[in-house]
């Protein structure tokens, strides 16, 4: 499947089907991540019944701690 992550295509393996999946694959999956599919904001419930679809754009935030 192929989305657009953060402004770039992507190309994501198979078994990535959901946005729950998709933190995983990316190593968010412990972090606070804010994400928007096709310009809807998701709540953190829906991640594991949210399925991705083809052209999806998504976008991820997440926090980054410094001074």
């Amino acid at each position: 499947m192929n989305i657009q992550l953060n402004g770039k295509e992507q190309q994501l393996p198979k078994e990535v089907v959901t946005v729950t999946n998709l933190l995983h694959f990316f190593e968010l999956s412990n972090r606070i991540v804010i994400v928007e599919v096709n310009r809807d904001i998701l709540q953190k419930e829906q991640y594991q019944t949210h399925l991705l679809k083809d052209s999806d754009r998504v976008e991820l935030i997440h926090f980054v701690g410094g001074g």
